[in-house]
């Protein structure tokens, strides 16, 4: 037999660490890149304002919560409807609808729409919505006073689209 003549010397160490090196930098650096570019990062504007504000949001959030007031939300295809009612179950007075949806991550896909009022506590809109997940930001005013906001995370695949 013959023994081999090949040797590994500290220009093979160098070339294989190097390669290492470089496949974990540009693996960190595409990672780095779709991170900062598919999603801002930006919650509020300025936290300290927020801060501040977040017992006063929290008291009006209850208040809301205990009036009874609910929306149930459905989407088939372009059709959005809304329908909202007080706690026995009878259309709430409402004057306007606004929905806000956004995804959950990224804001490329978001919009806004107001809903047409069709009956009482009844509201609809056309609107092409994306299949997937979404954060379903409602506000409903009446006399331009808000009567309730909540948001709810649905997916539209659930919501027969």
């Amino acid at each position: 037999m013959k023994a081999s003549t090949r040797t590994f010397t500290g220009l093979h160490m160098l070339l294989a660490t190097s390669a290492f090196f470089a496949v974990v930098i540009a693996v960190n650096f595409t990672m780095a890149f779709y991170a900062s570019s598919s999603w801002s990062g930006l919650v509020v504007e300025n936290t300290y304002v927020a801060s501040q504000e977040f017992n006063g949001k929290a008291a009006a959030m209850k208040a809301m919560a205990a009036s009874g007031v609910e929306g149930a939300l459905s989407v088939k295809g372009r059709e959005i409807r809304y329908d909202i009612h007080d706690k026995e179950g009878t259309p709430a007075i409402i004057d306007e609808v606004t929905l806000t949806f956004k995804r959950p991550v990224g804001d490329h896909e978001d919009f806004h729409v107001t809903l047409r009022k069709i009956g009482d506590g009844r509201f609809e809109a056309d609107h092409e919505v994306a299949g997937g997940d979404w954060i379903v930001e409602a506000i409903s005013k009446r006399n331009g006073v808000v009567v309730m906001h909540v948001a709810k995370r649905i997916d539209t695949a659930g919501l027969g689209q």
